[in-house]
């Protein structure tokens, strides 16, 4: 028989604990340990279970499977992201910052999906606001679409043995319990279960779930870890309410790649697919103006082209300002030190802005170089070349180091129209510039560079 015994989850990492702690051992957070009371198996059980027969191992060359199609999504965007579709059977798990547009996603794609059978559940809207959400969209389902308005998972699981659905979205798996566990709803062990019931669900009817979780202040994934280990593909959906652009991410996937990102932009009438961000992201400007460049990146495995804005002045105040928008605030001290080191320019006593344009963030190395160009170009207030980008990392000593897959980058740079790209001389090496409809420079330090630019 069950018993009920009281344990404290840290609501940060779901660390368990059997007493209250002031500092999670697990994440290092203060205050973060909440009281729950759990059932626990008696040891009557754990012997009954002890006499089932075990399942017997098998040899890897005798397992076999069936080649399964995965289903589109309608939203070629979101299949890049997935791998090529759904695959059926899986979970999958999206999350994002309020407001973002992650019910938005969902609710377009499953008005897109021609000929599904499509249970949609929410435990924060009820039906009448999702058709408002919808009808907002201009979205007309081309399939059988349907509502629930429901938080009970045992009720949402009998919905779905009526209905049989090819797709399941739960919006969101924090407002969703069970009777199991006597906590309240989004809490670590409510969600811990609720998410391990739709796991039994899509293993063993084979109908894929798709679950919409609220993350923390910190940007994680709100709840415990386990949830993460549980489904099948984590999808992170971000960007800056302040601006359209949204990107979706796969931070794990078990059925395709995590190097993939889909690219959307947030309109009055829902999301729309970015087919070419590199002309989107780029301005659209006549002059040139000093304290800009535009560098070759990667998002994934996708280059995309972005405009690096910068302002350097005079310190109004005694401490000089240091402040980053779309790039590491610490990054960019480190490559101030190296400018001021290794080419002389004075930059301790002057404030340094720095904007990614289009309200994305980047963490791709190969941005450093244009950095550098926006920086150097505002001090001297000299712009940089048209039609010039640059693609390198910089390290301490000042060296210009190679970045992957830079043949990419050339060839993107060349299909938009630039005439010239700065490289690692390292990159190349391997390659053939001659080969290329657009001048390739290769440097080895910082200070070739800024001769090239400003000389």
């Amino acid at each position: 028989m069950a018993k009920s015994k009281s344990f404290f989850f840290c609501r940060e990492c779901g660390y368990q604990s059997s007493s209250w702690l002031g500092r999670c051992p697990e994440c290092g957070k203060f205050g973060t340990f909440d009281e729950e009371v759990v059932k626990t198996v008696s040891s009557q059980s754990h012997s009954h279970s002890a006499t089932q027969p075990l399942s017997a191992p098998v040899l890897l060359r005798e397992v076999s499977y069936g080649q399964s199609p995965r289903v589109s999504t309608c939203c070629a965007e979101f299949d890049r992201v997935l791998g090529g579709g759904i695959v059926p059977g899986s979970l999958l798990l999206l999350g994002g910052d309020p407001g973002i547009g992650k019910s938005t996603l969902l609710l377009q794609t499953a008005l897109a999906m021609q000929g599904a059978r499509i249970l949609y559940v929410s435990g924060e809207e009820s039906e009448q606001q999702i058709k408002m959400r919808a009808d907002r969209l201009g979205g007309r389902p081309t399939n059988d679409l349907y509502l629930l308005s429901e938080t009970d998972v045992q009720r949402i699981l009998q919905q779905v043995d009526a209905l049989r659905p090819d797709l399941l979205i739960v919006d969101s798996i924090q407002t969703v319990t069970t009777d199991d566990i006597p906590s309240p709803a989004g809490s670590v062990a409510q969600i811990r279960q609720c998410t391990t019931h739709f796991q039994q669900l899509a293993k063993t009817s084979g109908i894929p779930v798709l679950l919409i979780g609220h993350i923390t202040k910190d940007g994680t994934l709100a709840g415990p870890k386990v949830m993460e280990h549980i489904v099948d593909a984590v999808l992170q959906f971000e960007g800056d309410r302040q601006h359209g652009f949204r990107i979706l991410r796969a931070l794990k996937n078990r059925f395709g790649s995590t190097s993939e990102i889909g690219i959307f932009e947030m309109r009055a009438d829902g999301l729309h697919q970015v087919e070419n961000p590199s002309a989107t992201l780029l301005s659209q400007r006549d002059e040139t103006l000093s304290g800009t460049a535009v560098c070759a990146t990667l998002e994934g495995a996708r280059p995309i082209f972005i405009e690096v804005q910068s302002l350097v002045s005079s310190a109004v105040y005694g401490t000089p300002q240091r402040n980053a928008s779309g790039f590491d605030l610490r990054r960019l001290n480190l490559l101030l030190a190296v400018f001021e080191k290794r080419c002389g320019f004075k930059l301790g006593a002057k404030d340094v802005f720095l904007n990614i344009a289009g309200g994305i963030r980047v963490s791709d190395p190969a941005i450093d170089l244009a950095v550098a160009a926006a920086v150097l170009s505002s001090n001297v207030d000299i712009p940089v070349p048209s039609g010039t980008c640059l693609a390198a990392e910089i390290g301490l000593s000042g060296e210009v180091r190679p970045v992957a897959r830079v043949e990419q980058r050339i060839a993107e740079a060349a299909r938009l129209g630039f005439k010239r790209i700065i490289i690692s001389k390292y990159n190349a090496r391997s390659l053939d510039l001659r080969r290329y409809k657009i001048e390739v420079l290769p440097v080895s330090l910082v200070e070739e560079a800024v001769r090239a630019l400003f000389a």
